[in-house]
């Protein structure tokens, strides 16, 4: 094998084990399944050892390929940042993949999108809206911006914001309806409830006076929804009462649509934003958009009112 055979083997290799497919290894490297093969093939005759057990199903890697992935990732990972040193000096340029969930994805990054690319000219931006759990680093992103519960994983993570939920409600419904002053009201009133794809329900949860969490789930809900998009848009049409993420009612809280209620027992949750990557020793396109996203998100108000800032926004 050649120099540059042997470079086009090592890709094939570790994109096919990332990805677990031939077929998928060939789409990222814009080259035919065909072609990946014979490169894994030549490389593992290269070797003397077998890198993969294939199946017509399924292809997984051997005790043998799993060490050589190992490193051989790494490897490349190094030569691919060393390339983007010499080739860019001070400057970032490249591909960069970002994964983000939906309704983050267009509140929260998009703002930030047109900045960055205006920033950092040379670099082009590659942005999955994804809401499935999936496995980052073998989807092959460079970096991902997820909310939530954030787990303890391999990923490196570094903390952006709390993503605080506020109780909402429409001006007119409250005129309509009342404003509740105690959880116990809300029985009363007509609630705007989420679920999650699998059936789960989710309640809310208020403090009592030792500061103890007490969920709350309706017995009667007006609406159930998935979408926190949705539920935000539930709530301005006057439908009910709804847990908002702050980031999405902002806007409207600013504009007088929305009015926060309960505000002094309701929880704001324990959920993060976060900005993850794979690996401490980023390339630098990858450092650079890293840093500009998390530097810009860190002067968004509607990732950062505390409750002080939201006082104005109450009800009543």
């Amino acid at each position: 094998m050649t120099l540059a055979d042997d470079a086009r083997a090592l890709h094939a290799f570790v994109q096919a084990a990332k990805l677990g497919s031939f077929t998928a290894a060939a789409q990222r490297l814009d080259v035919t399944p065909a072609a990946v093969s014979k490169s894994v093939a030549a490389l593992e005759q290269s070797l003397g050892v077998r890198l993969f057990q294939r199946t017509t199903r399924s292809l997984h890697l051997t005790a043998e390929g799993e060490r050589f992935f190992q490193q051989t990732d790494a490897a490349l990972t190094l030569l691919a940042q060393a390339a983007d040193s010499v080739r860019q000096g001070s400057g970032v340029a490249g591909v960069v993949r970002l994964s983000v969930s939906n309704a983050i994805g267009r509140h929260v990054l998009m703002p930030v999108v047109g900045p960055l690319l205006l920033h950092y000219p040379d670099i082009r931006l590659e942005v999955d809206f994804e809401d499935r759990v999936i496995d980052f680093v073998q989807a092959g992103y460079d970096l991902v911006l997820r909310g939530g519960t954030i787990a303890e994983s391999s990923l490196v993570s570094r903390p952006i914001a709390p993503l605080r939920v506020c109780l909402a409600a429409a001006p007119d419904y409250l005129v309509r309806h009342g404003i509740p002053r105690h959880a116990d009201d809300l029985a009363t009133h007509r609630l705007i409830m989420r679920h999650f794809l699998g059936g789960k329900r989710m309640p809310w949860y208020f403090r009592d006076r030792d500061n103890t969490l007490h969920p709350y789930d309706a017995p009667q809900r007006a609406l159930t929804l998935t979408d926190p998009e949705a539920i935000t848009q539930a709530a301005l049409a006057g439908i009910g009462i709804a847990e908002v993420p702050l980031y999405l009612a902002w806007p409207h809280l600013q504009s007088g649509a929305l009015k926060i209620l309960l505000a002094d027992t309701h929880h704001p949750g324990d959920y993060q934003l976060a900005l993850q990557y794979a690996h401490r020793n980023l390339a630098p396109r990858v450092r650079a958009v890293a840093d500009f996203v998390r530097e810009a998100l860190l002067q968004n108000p509607a990732l950062h009112a505390d409750e002080h800032s939201l006082e104005i926004y109450r009800a009543g």
